[in-house]
C-alpha cells in the first residue's frame, strides 16, 4: 500500500507574500473553505504575529476549517508563538510552525548567533509551541544552503524537543533535484531520530525547480510537500500544488505515495485563487492552464480523436475542466442561483446579501446570455471589493467617448470620502483616458506597473477581469475589478488599488529578523 504523502497548502500564508497578494479575512476564508473541498491535509492561515488582520484571519479560518489541520506560523520568540497558539485554538486539528535559519551566511549576517544558540533556541521555539499543540512543525530556514552536519544536529535537538514534522526549504530556490533529494536521502540516513517525524520539503521556484525539487525529495523519503494554489508566492512563486499532486497521480509507476486530493477540485481552487489575488494564470501553465488540454496542432488532433493517450497523459476531467459547467440564464430562478453559488462554495450571512447578489445576477444576464461558473465567482468577488467597509473612493458612473483619428475622452464621477466629484480627461487610449480622469481627482502620484485584462469566458460578451498593480513608497498593491465592459472594469481596479494604498499595510515579513 503506498504511502500517505501530505499536502500543506501554503496560499494564505506564503503565497499571500507575493507583492500585492494581500487578501481580506473574508477573502482567506472562502479560499480556504475550497482548500478543505480540495481535501488539502494542511492549510497554513497565515502568520498571526505579522499583524492584527493576519491574527483574526487565521482565528477564522481555524473556526470554520473542520476537516484540515489549520496551522500558523511563528518564529522562534515568545510573541509569536504564542500568538499562532491563540490563533488555531479553535480549530479542530491545529498545528503551529516555526522556525529559524541555520545556514552560515543566515546566522552570521542576518541573526548575529552562534551556532549553539541556534539549536538552544530552536529546541525552546518547538517546546514552547508544544504549550498550545502536539502538532509542531520545525524548519530550519535556509536549509538548501545550511552545511550537512550542524543541519543533522539541529533536526535531532528539535525531534527530541517534540517535533512531528521536520521542514526543509529551499528558501531561495537555489537547490538542484539531484542536491536536494540527495539532502533528504542524507538526513533520513545520519539523524537517529529520524524516524520520529514526517520530512517535508518547501521549495521556491527562483531557477524553475521547485516542482522537480519537491518530487525528487519525495523519491529520497519526504512525505509532505509545502505548496500553493497557482504556484502563488513571492519573487518566482513556490512549488505548484496542481503540478505535484497531478505528477504523484500521474506517474505511480515511480512514485510509491498517494494523497488524498480531490483533484476534480484544482481548477476550481485555482481560478478562486487567480480571481481573488488578480493574479491570472498564464495560458501554458501546467495542469490550470487554458491551453493545458487544448490542441492546435492537425497532428496532435487527429491523434487524440482516434485515441486520447497519444497526446494526453491525464484526462482534462480529473483537475475540473469540463465538469460544473451548468450555465445559468436570465430564465433561472433563485433557488438555481443559490444551489449553485453553495455548490461553488460560496455562501452568504444573511438573506439579504444573497438577494442583492441575486439581483446582480439577473442585471449580468441581461448583459450576457449564459453565466458560467467563472462569471458567479467574478461576480460575487467584484462585489465583495466594491463593497469594502471604510473605503475612500467608489466608481459612481463613466462615460467614454472614442472616434478614430481622435483621442479618446472619459468622464468618470466619483463617490470620495462622502461627496461626488467628476473629472474629464483625455489620454493617447480609452483606459488611458480614464485612469487620468481618476487621477485628477484623487491626485494619488502613485506609480502603475502592471496592467492586465482577461476574459472570464469565451465569447464577445464576457465579464472582462482587469488586475492593476500600483506603487507607492516602497508599498505594492493590486486592484481587481470586473465588468462585461473593460473600461468600466478597468477603472473600478485602478479605484479598489487606490483603496487599499490608503489602508494600513504595516505588517511583519516572517524573514525579517527579530
Amino acid at each position: 500500500m503506498a504511502d500517505h504523502l501530505v499536502i500543506f497548502d501554503t496560499t494564505l500564508r506564503d503565497g499571500e507574500q507575493s507583492p500585492g497578494a494581500s487578501m481580506t479575512k473574508e477573502e482567506k476564508v472562502r479560499i480556504a473553505k475550497q482548500l478543505e473541498k480540495l481535501r488539502v491535509d494542511v492549510i497554513e492561515a497565515g502568520f498571526p504575529a505579522a499583524s492584527d488582520g493576519d491574527f483574526e484571519s487565521v482565528q477564522a479560518v481555524a473556526s470554520v476549517v473542520k476537516d484540515s489541520t489549520v496551522c500558523g506560523l511563528a518564529r522562534a520568540v515568545e510573541t509569536d508563538i504564542a500568538r499562532a497558539g491563540e490563533a488555531i485554538k479553535a480549530a479542530n486539528s491545529g498545528r503551529i510552525h516555526t522556525f529559524i535559519a541555520t545556514s552560515p551566511i543566515h546566522m552570521e549576517k542576518k541573526l548575529r548567533m552562534s551556532p549553539d544558540q541556534v539549536v538552544d533556541k530552536a529546541v525552546w521555539a518547538v517546546k514552547r509551541a508544544r504549550d498550545f499543540t502536539d502538532n509542531v512543525e520545525f524548519s530550519p530556514e535556509d536549509a538548501g544552503r545550511s552545511e550537512l552536519d550542524f543541519l543533522c544536529r539541529v533536526i535531532e535537538a528539535a525531534i527530541d524537543a517534540g517535533a512531528t514534522t521536520i521542514n526543509i526549504p529551499d528558501t531561495v530556490g537555489y537547490n538542484m533535484p539531484h542536491q536536494f533529494g540527495q539532502l533528504f536521502h542524507n538526513l533520513l540516513e545520519n539523524i537517529p531520530n529520524s524516524d520520529k517525524a514526517i520530512f517535508s520539503a518547501h521549495c521556491h521556484n527562483d531557477l524553475g525547480m521547485a516542482a522537480a525539487n519537491s518530487l525528487a525529495a519525495v523519491r529520497n523519503g519526504a512525505r509532505q510537500i509545502e505548496c500553493t494554489i497557482n504556484g502563488l508566492g513571492e519573487r518566482a512563486g513556490n512549488t505548484a500544488l496542481e503540478e505535484v499532486v497531478m505528477a504523484v497521480k500521474t506517474r505511480q509507476d515511480i512514485f510509491d505515495v498517494d494523497t488524498r486530493i480531490n483533484t476534480r477540485e484544482i481548477v476550481n481552487a485555482s481560478r478562486l485563487v487567480s480571481n481573488i489575488t488578480g493574479f491570472a494564470v498564464q495560458p501554458n501553465k501546467a495542469i490550470v492552464g487554458a491551453n493545458a488540454f487544448a490542441h492546435e496542432s492537425g497532428i496532435h488532433q487527429d491523434g487524440v480523436l482516434k485515441h486520447r493517450e497519444t497526446y494526453e497523459i491525464m484526462l482534462a476531467e480529473d483537475v475540473g475542466w469540463s465538469t460544473n459547467r451548468m450555465v445559468l440564464g436570465k430564465h433561472s430562478g433563485r433557488n438555481a442561483f443559490k444551489t449553485r453559488l453553495e455548490e461553488l462554495g460560496i455562501e452568504f450571512e444573511t438573506e439579504l446579501e444573497l438577494n442583492e447578489a441575486f439581483i446582480r445576477f439577473k442585471e449580468l444576464a441581461d448583459r450576457k446570455h449564459e453565466i458560467y461558473d467563472e462569471d458567479l465567482q467574478s461576480l460575487v468577488t467584484d462585489k465583495n471589493i466594491q463593497r469594502v467597509e471604510n473605503v475612500s473612493y467608489r466608481l459612481v458612473s463613466l462615460k467614454a467617448s472614442t472616434a478614430t483619428g481622435e483621442n479618446p475622452q472619459v468622464e468618470v464621477t466619483l463617490w470620495i470620502n462622502g461627496n461626488e466629484a467628476s473629472a474629464l480627461a483625455s489620454g493617447s487610449g480609452v483606459i488611458d483616458a480614464a485612469f487620468k480622469a481618476i487621477e485628477s481627482l484623487v491626485e494619488s502620484d502613485a506609480c502603475l506597473q502592471l496592467y492586465s485584462v482577461n476574459n472570464v469566458t469565451d465569447g464577445t460578451d464576457s465579464l472582462g477581469e482587469t488586475s492593476v498593480r500600483l506603487e507607492k513608497a516602497g508599498r505594492i498593491v493590486n486592484g481587481q475589478g470586473s465588468d462585461t465592459d473593460i473600461v468600466t472594469s478597468s477603472a473600478k481596479a485602478y479605484i479598489n488599488a487606490l483603496n487599499k494604498l490608503l489602508t494600513d499595510g504595516s505588517k511583519a515579513h516572517p524573514q525579517a529578523p527579530v
